[in-house]
């Protein structure tokens, strides 16, 4: 299917959001509901009455946009604090589109679910919709079709076809801590050794001087990073070990926020501006 996702996908899943969204309004006051004086249920959906991000941010003048700057070709912050990425640049579109200005936050992956509710109004950066993040934010529509694969150097390539040949004594997979990378690691490894490494921006530098074998991670970034480093191969990043879609960040029970970010992307998504600003990262 490739890394992008195909009109008719984005479109269904746009549908499938516009369905939920239709029974989270079921059991109103109008439709013999809850009383007025019940009390709320945990993590309910918030109500429209309620006050929105999306008013905040106009009020404040300010997208608060929260990304670990390690992750190309999504999102990076280089020494002098510049911010460059494919998500970089449509957060950027984002607060245009809001008529604000964006300011971005560093986090880690380890912290991204806190700084983010605590400190941000959305998460960019190649970030995976899991379950367990799921539980603490809501979700975009999906933008992109990723799922982890090995990156090696590429004359042991053939050795790291799969789980298997990767679970071995000796060998060495080294693990950027906190993230969907390093969980895969530890679930699916038992026997080869796990090497943490804390900085996601120097980690393929462990591979390519020979203190690590291999790493497993997104296969976006398996590609990129192979376009960048001649001698590393990314390996079957088309035909991966999983499957996961990439969406940004939103918070929790926000619907009308949600709502707004949805119908941004999707346009955005259409209109050719994501190609144009992913082509200089991945072709």
């Amino acid at each position: 299917m490739g890394w992008r996702k195909s009109a008719s996908a984005i479109a269904l899943v746009a549908l499938t959001g516009a369905f939920g969204a239709g029974c989270a309004d079921s059991g109103g006051a109008d439709s013999g509901g809850a009383p007025e004086n019940a009390a709320p249920t945990p993590g309910a959906v918030r109500s429209t009455s309620d006050r929105s991000r999306l008013d905040e941010v106009a009020e404040r003048g300010e997208l608060r946009v929260c990304s670990t700057g390690d992750y190309r070709p999504f999102t990076y912050r280089d020494e002098a604090g510049g911010w460059s990425g494919i998500d970089v640049d449509m957060a950027r579109d984002l607060a245009a589109s809001l008529h604000v200005r964006a300011t971005f936050v560093g986090t880690t992956w380890s912290t991204l679910n806190e700084d983010f509710r605590q400190r941000c109004d959305i998460a960019v950066g190649g970030v995976s919709i899991t379950l367990d993040r799921a539980r603490e934010v809501f979700f975009t529509e999906p933008y992109a079709v990723d799922g982890k694969t090995p990156i090696t150097r590429c004359e042991n390539a053939a050795r790291f076809q799969t789980t298997e040949q990767i679970d071995r004594p000796g060998v060495r997979v080294v693990v950027n801590p906190g993230g969907t990378n390093e969980k895969f690691a530890r679930e699916k490894l038992h026997r080869a050794e796990i090497v943490p490494h804390p900085d996601n921006n120097t980690i393929f530098e462990q591979i390519r001087n020979g203190r690590a074998d291999l790493m497993i991670t997104d296969g976006s970034e398996t590609k990129w990073q192979a376009r960048q480093h001649p001698e590393l191969c990314a390996v079957h990043p088309d035909r991966p070990f999983t499957f996961a879609e990439k969406a940004y960040a939103l918070p929790r029970g926000d619907v009308d926020f949600q709502e707004f970010v949805n119908q941004w992307l999707h346009l955005r998504t259409h209109d050719g501006t994501y190609e144009r600003i992913a082509e200089p990262w991945i072709g």
